[in-house]
């Protein structure tokens, strides 16, 4: 049987995994709304995984100097509106939209909420409403890997699945036809749902990216999934861990 850690006594995955690069200097912004629920779930990550987390708020004016951004989940604004439609309009987001697009292509990761305030923000295409069933869905998912060439996956194998915890009410993933062709052509749903869409979302689409590959968005909670013990998949749990260590490669590799 597997010992598990006891709280407190979490284990560092970073230092275990042979694959995670310890890094000095790499800063990821980790973004609070009002209504934010997950940003310190991001923070342990992001740290867990071998960053300095760098904490940013709605109303700031600058992003500062970190190497990459997360929007975590939640539920910003009481969902008021339609989920994410009033946070896209938060003076930070201005400056995460104008640096994601630049030359520089600033990584941004959204998760749950965070994705739904990419959709509204027009750095990932289609909407997301409320799911197929119209009622709040927590679980454990499991994730097939359908693109490893973003700036947040390439820890991944592609058709590699991992699970990863769940849990939304707006999260059905809709977009038109052309739109949807569009993204399977150019290889940009980057994770599908397998065995059970819990949201009815078009295609199983769980997860996209923009067409240059900086920009992921995604329902499910890698984050909660970084931590043996802490999470699914009791003795493992650690699926989620690669998000972030994908994107500390990444950097790694510009600084080069």
């Amino acid at each position: 049987m597997t010992e598990l850690p006891l709280i407190g006594e979490a284990v560092a995955v970073a230092d275990q995994a042979p694959d995670v690069r310890k890094l000095t200097g790499a800063r990821i912004g980790v973004v609070t709304f009002p209504g934010t629920l997950d940003d310190r779930d991001a923070v342990r990550a992001v740290r867990l995984a071998g960053a300095a987390a760098v904490p940013l708020w709605h109303a700031d004016t600058t992003l500062g100097d970190v190497d990459a951004v997360v929007i975590p989940g939640g539920f910003s604004y009481g969902d008021y509106l339609r989920a994410g439609a009033i946070s896209r309009f938060a003076p930070l987001m201005a400056r995460i939209i104008d640096a994601a697009n630049s030359d520089a292509r600033l990584p941004v990761l959204g998760i749950c909420n965070g994705f739904q305030i990419l959709t509204e923000s027009h750095l990932l295409p289609g909407s997301m409403i409320k799911n197929d069933g119209l009622l709040f869905m927590c679980r454990d998912q499991i994730l097939r890997v359908e693109n490893n060439t973003t700036d947040w996956t390439r820890d991944y194998a592609v058709g590699q699945e991992i699970t990863v915890p769940l849990k939304n009410q707006d999260g059905q993933y809709i977009a038109d036809e052309k739109t949807l062709d569009a993204l399977e052509a150019e290889g940009r749903v980057v994770f599908r749902y397998v065995g059970f869409n819990p949201n009815g979302s078009r295609r199983d689409i769980a997860g996209i990216s923009n067409a240059a590959g900086n920009v992921v968005g995604l329902m499910p909670h890698p984050e909660h999934a970084v931590e043996a013990g802490f999470g699914p998949e009791i003795g493992s749990g650690t699926e989620g861990l690669g998000f972030f260590t994908s994107v500390l490669n990444k950097i790694v590799g510009d600084n080069k």
